[in-house]
């Protein structure tokens, strides 16, 4: 086996297991990295409280980092809490000599409120660690502590930012998540460069415990994989954001983030195109498909868990056509990111609705939609006409746009199972039926058949 990057953490410890050493080790392994650690401080922790500290001695600290040293190249890595000044000094003494990119989160205050970092550190911190860093990874109230000032506007960030370089890292990225926004930028600063922004859609959740953590490690692992600071930025926050759509209640305080997500998606695919190759035999060979379908291709989409690209997205690479003969076929084998309209339809539903996993591309006229009307089943509609001059036709682009403004404009979006396309110029109108999981897709296929059946004089 090819040597695994080795990436230290010197950072505290988390007894709850959301952040801290914890959190990092946990990044460090789902990101394709062997992880060494330092501990500065143990603390007694869990998802509502810091209810103490035990810190060692700061000698014992550094015989830590240099025993690691000594024996393990290490390729980057990252401090997290370092408590006090004389750990912080012990440590800076040993890191002037690094060969590696370092990663400075300069974690001040827990999530759930607890203090890490003691008063008499934060000039040790700014003197002595701060030079050593190829990059500074503060949150906003993180970066108004070291610089003294008021973030309130994005000329604001570049101003710390600017403050922030001049205490000797290499580069700074102030973390957007403590802002009032609808999307999180974290601003990427360097000396003489203008700023650059990454963006990630927000998370509405308060499942957040070790994000900072989860971050500044995700950005070192990149590092030791050889990524530039770029991509490696991009990379962490990539995995953060999963991290954070997957995040779920652990105690009685916020929860932490999944840092097991990635695994979970990847284990999920194989399940997933077996369902959708199961799926397409048994709808092929059910009666009254064919009235079903729209004259143009049709298309299933099925989502891994936390899918939120094409690529996590299955259906069939031809989809179902109806033959000369009337017989609905399926073409091509289950494959992801096969299913671009169906597909992006299902991703932006899942914007407003994260537990639908399915969807299916039925025909628009006036059978089908008096099915779902005798069943009682919630549309909501596309606005083809109302689409903006950017959203065209093309490659689910149209569909990805109007699910999304579809259910974000109905009253009620948790009772919608189907969204109307009421076409255009050289566009067939098409419904898309929504499902959390492939059982319940079948079994509305199944109604909407059986409706049609009882009423054959409307197809």
């Amino acid at each position: 086996m090819d040597r695994l990057p080795c990436v230290l953490t010197i950072a505290g410890s988390d007894s709850g297991g959301g952040a801290g050493i914890q959190a990092d080790l946990k990044t460090i392994t789902m990101l394709g990295g062997y992880g060494a650690s330092v501990i500065t401080a143990l603390t007694a922790q869990n998802t509502a409280a810091v209810t103490g500290i035990h810190a060692p001695s700061a000698k014992f600290v550094a015989l830590q980092l240099k025993t690691v040293l000594d024996d393990i190249k290490v390729d980057a890595a990252k401090t997290g809490m370092l408590f006090s000044a004389p750990i912080i000094e012990a440590l800076a003494a040993l890191l002037e000599k690094k060969t590696f990119p370092l990663v400075v989160d300069p974690v001040c205050v827990a999530t759930s409120g607890g203090k890490l970092l003691q008063d008499d550190a934060v000039e040790a911190m700014v003197d002595r660690m701060f030079p050593l860093a190829d990059l500074l990874t503060p949150n906003l109230p993180e970066a108004e502590l070291f610089t003294g000032m008021r973030i309130e506007s994005r000329e604001d960030v570049f101003l710390a930012g600017k403050l922030l370089l001049k205490m000797g890292p290499k580069a700074v990225l102030i973390k957007g998540g403590h802002a009032d926004s609808l999307a999180v930028t974290d601003w990427y600063m360097t000396p003489g460069a203008d700023p650059i922004p990454f963006m990630q859609r927000r998370v509405d959740t308060d499942c957040t415990h070790g994000t900072g953590c989860t971050l500044s490690s995700a950005i070192a692992t990149g590092l030791a994989r050889g990524l530039d600071m770029g991509a490696a930025i991009l990379r962490g926050q990539e995995y953060l954001n999963l991290a954070l759509r997957s995040g779920y209640r652990l105690g009685e305080g916020g929860g932490p983030v999944n840092h097991l997500a990635p695994w979970t998606k990847e284990r999920a695919r194989g399940d997933v195109l077996t369902s959708v190759d199961d799926f397409g035999r048994r709808l092929a060979a059910r009666p009254g498909l064919r009235d079903m379908l729209p004259r143009g291709r049709a298309n299933v989409a099925v989502a891994v868990p936390f899918a939120d690209s094409l690529r996590d997205v299955a259906g069939f690479s031809g989809g179902f056509i109806t033959s000369a003969r009337g017989m609905v076929d399926v073409v091509g084998y289950p494959e992801f990111g096969a299913s671009a309209r169906a597909a992006s339809l299902l991703l932006s539903a899942r914007r407003v609705r994260p537990e639908l996993q399915c969807a299916m591309t039925l025909a628009g006229g006036e059978p089908v939609l008096g099915a779902l009307k005798a069943l009682n089943m919630e549309m909501a509609w596309m606005d083809w006409e109302g689409r903006p001059d950017y959203v065209t036709g093309e490659d689910g682009r149209f569909e990805e746009w109007g699910g999304l403004e579809a259910l974000k404009d109905h009253a009620a979006p948790e009772t919608v199972r189907a969204l109307g396309d009421p076409g255009g110029l050289g566009r067939e109108p098409t419904v898309y039926v929504l499902a959390p999981d492939m059982g319940e897709l079948v079994a509305v296929l199944r109604e909407i058949a059986d409706e049609l059946a009882e009423n054959p004089d409307e197809v």
